[in-house]
């Protein structure tokens, strides 16, 4: 790891450092050479406008474009782009003095002899943070325009002046002002802010007043005045007319090796950051404090009034480095002098700039990798359900020559189900709605849900019963696949599930102790074709009654082949990975290796506990039964029919009893612990047709094995794969496919 960032801080960013440094010597070389000497052009009274200054009528090899100037009305304008406005503001030109670098300029806004027209923007250093080309003077001194709800003192000494004098009482900044400010303050002043003399009268009071306007004042303003000179707003707008003076030395400093602006080394050192004499490596640390204002300040200009944090200042004398920063969120600044040493300036810059371009580094690593990241999880997202897609449609083109099913669109699947409007019932898988067929007959549409397991759902129900027929076995008709929209057609059951009738439910019509009887020996055959019937056995997994549909005559077929498998019919032993089926109905070989192979037996196992919730109309186990033997429904009854005792009622017709003991008898050797204790499917119908007689009881089966380990069991942790039984009896819900 320690290399890793070695590699980084010592690697990349150095190199980073260096470019910037070379960038900026380019283009101030090319700066130099893209400047020829032109004459003096003239705008009215100001008749010496040469370098850097140029008019726009000039030749574009005239001056610096940075310092162009417009001739209007026979007045020089500059046109300003103050920081945190969308637009520009024009100044008259009044002066240019290029003996020390300064041009008077006074806002166009302003007229003579109207004490009412004054600025509308703000102007000061932080405001110029936009035109770098122009600064104000350390030493220029502000006014500050403030709208008061109550008077405040006047005195000399306090720097206050009254601005109501304009205009016979009346305020400064009215509804027709330039300037807006709440109505109820209605005292009008002008503090007049002498250069880094802020006292703390001014504090006070600006937390009182609300500021309006900031503006430079004129070189008259500088210093501050006697107690004894009383200062009057016509004073205050006598000043603006005038003008203010903005330094453009820096203009001088872009060209320090060509000096067009004639300096010596003193004044270079007066008027430039670093001079003639400063080394490269000083040159490089001037010009990175920059690009760290550059960096930090523009992008944040919205949060911060300063024009730079960061500076690296040299003169005759010293050279040192300084922090800006606000205090308060006051309109002032406040500049904390770090180190006096060039050395520790420039390991300092050196450190601070290695940090900003590690952010920077960081921050574009982000804005690039995050889009690069959701991009990367929808392709594995896609990539996934087309891959899935695929299955399904390399399984149909298949396996196309062995089905006799119809594929349908999925708008005729809409207009089958009249826009998806009668829904019979939802399970785990999809929801199932009533639908009839362009022949006229009626069918049951199951709509899969994207987002459940892989496919496998859809593949296991199409290439089970989508190439078999039985009449104990639900009709497969058609299916729908497009692109995420899978749905399965299958023969309408009028009387939903098995469950809703041998438990005992409210408004559930009860069947006959024959009809129970007709309907167990309809399941059997049904699984019996399941298993050898096909050239492939098919292995249900899942029966129970919620999986058994009736027809309108109360036939029996078997449904949900969601958890099937296909085996060849030779195997008389299947391999799993995991534990699959309901909990309740499911072989105990499923959890315990101990007890044997996993095979169709397991389908025998989960028919047997199907038959005795058929026999006694209850679930085979009832926590809240009236006895504690009552509560394991297969004990209770090998108990009974053990002992020679009556399952049903004194009211039943011995054939009733006959037929009910078989059917329990039947189903105690299904549920035997080991598969090979358990009958075929096929020996199993031949027990229901028979007479009673000819039945031997079978052992007591148990519900688990009496000795197991940690190791005896098999994985049951796939949710896919494990289904929990439902009570529930309405046919809305009872006509679940898949659950």
């Amino acid at each position: 790891m320690l290399s890793g960032i070695s590699k980084h801080l010592f690697g990349a960013y150095p190199a980073l450092l260096l470019l910037v440094v070379l960038a900026g010597h380019q283009s101030c070389s090319a700066r130099k050479n893209s400047t020829v000497y032109c004459a003096p052009s003239s705008c009215g009274n100001i008749h010496n406008i040469s370098y850097p200054f140029r008019l726009s009528t000039d030749l574009n090899s005239c001056g610096n474009q940075k310092y162009e100037l417009t001739c209007e009305n026979n007045r020089p304008a500059l046109y300003l782009k103050a920081l945190y406005l969308n637009e520009t503001v024009k100044y008259y030109v009044q002066a240019i003095d290029y003996s020390n670098f300064t041009i008077r300029l006074v806002d166009a806004d302003v007229q003579k002899d109207d004490c009412f027209s004054i600025p509308r923007h703000s102007l000061t250093n932080d405001y110029l943070s936009y035109n770098w080309d122009y600064y104000l003077s350390y030493y220029t001194s502000t006014f500050v325009f403030m709208s008061c709800p109550n008077p405040i003192l006047i005195s000399p000494s306090y720097n206050i002046v009254d601005a109501s004098s304009c205009k016979n009482g009346s305020t400064l900044f009215n509804s027709t002002s330039n300037i807006s400010s709440p109505s109820s303050q209605n005292y009008s002043y002008v503090f007049i802010a002498y250069a880094h003399s802020y006292d703390d009268y001014w504090r006070d009071i600006q937390d009182l007043c609300h500021v309006n306007l900031m503006y430079p004042a004129s070189f008259t303003f500088d210093q501050p005045t006697n107690e004894t000179t009383i200062i009057s707003y016509i004073d205050v707008h006598d000043s603006i007319l005038y003008g203010f003076d903005l330094s453009w030395s820096w203009a001088c400093c872009d060209f320090l090796k060509e000096n067009r602006c004639k300096l010596d080394k003193a004044d270079l050192s007066m008027y430039c950051d670093v001079g003639l004499s400063a080394s490269p490596i000083q040159f490089a640390t001037g010009y990175l404090t920059i690009c760290l204002n550059f960096l930090v300040v523009w992008p944040l200009n919205k949060f911060s009034r300063a024009d730079y944090w960061i500076a690296y200042e040299r003169s005759r004398q010293s050279s040192y480095l300084e922090f800006n920063y606000h205090k308060n969120g006051n309109y002032t600044t406040k500049t904390k002098t770090i180190s006096n040493s060039d050395a520790l300036s420039i390991l300092i810059v050196l450190l601070i700039t290695l940090l900003v371009l590690i952010g920077i580094y960081h921050i574009l690593l982000f804005i690039c990798g995050f889009p690069c990241l959701i991009t990367l999880l929808v392709y594995t997202w896609r990539r996934r359900h087309l891959s899935m897609f695929g299955n399904i449609e390399e399984f149909l083109q298949s396996h196309d020559h062995n089905l006799t099913l119809i594929r349908y669109s999925y708008s005729e699947i809409k207009k089958i189900t009249h826009g998806f409007n009668d829904k019979l019932g939802e399970g785990g898988y999809g929801s199932v709605y009533k639908g009839k067929l362009r022949s006229g007959r009626f069918a049951a549409v199951k709509i899969l849900r994207k987002e459940k397991a892989n496919g496998q759902e859809f593949i296991n129900e199409v290439a089970t019963i989508g190439r078999i027929h039985h009449c104990n076995v639900v009709q497969l008709i058609g299916f729908t696949v497009e692109g995420s929209k899978r749905a399965l057609i299958y023969e309408f059951m009028p009387n939903g599930s098995l469950e809703k009738y041998i438990f005992s439910r409210q408004g559930c019509i009860p069947l006959s102790n024959q009809k129970i009887y007709e309907i167990s020996l309809g399941v059997a055959r049904g699984i019996e074709y399941l298993h050898e019937g096909c050239d492939m056995q098919i292995l249900h997994f899942d029966i129970k009654p919620h999986n058994i549909l009736l027809d309108e005559n109360f036939t029996p077929k078997v449904s949900d082949f969601g958890l099937a498998k296909l085996y060849p019919t030779n195997n008389s032993v299947v391999s799993l990975t995991m534990a699959r089926g309901t909990m309740g109905y499911m072989a105990p070989e499923l959890f315990y290796k101990s007890i044997g192979g996993v095979s169709y037996k397991a389908d025998v196992y989960s028919f047997g506990m199907l038959l005795m919730e058929m026999v006694g109309r209850r679930k085979n186990l009832n926590a809240l039964a009236d006895h504690s033997s009552q509560m394991y429904f297969p004990s209770w009854i090998y108990d009974q029919v053990n002992e020679g005792r009556d399952i049903l009622e004194d009211q039943a017709t011995e054939q009733e009893k006959n037929t009910i003991k078989k059917m329990t008898i039947v189903a105690l050797w299904c549920i035997q612990l080991k598969p090979i204790d358990r009958p075929s499917m096929h020996r199993v119908v031949q027990m229901l047709e028979a007479d009673i007689e000819s039945l031997q009881i079978p052992p007591k089966p148990f519900l688990v094995p009496q000795q197991t380990s940690n190791d005896d069991r098999i994985n049951v942790v796939n949710p896919t794969s494990l289904r929990d039984p439902s009570n529930v009896c309405s046919i809305d819900s009872s006509y679940q496919f898949g659950r």
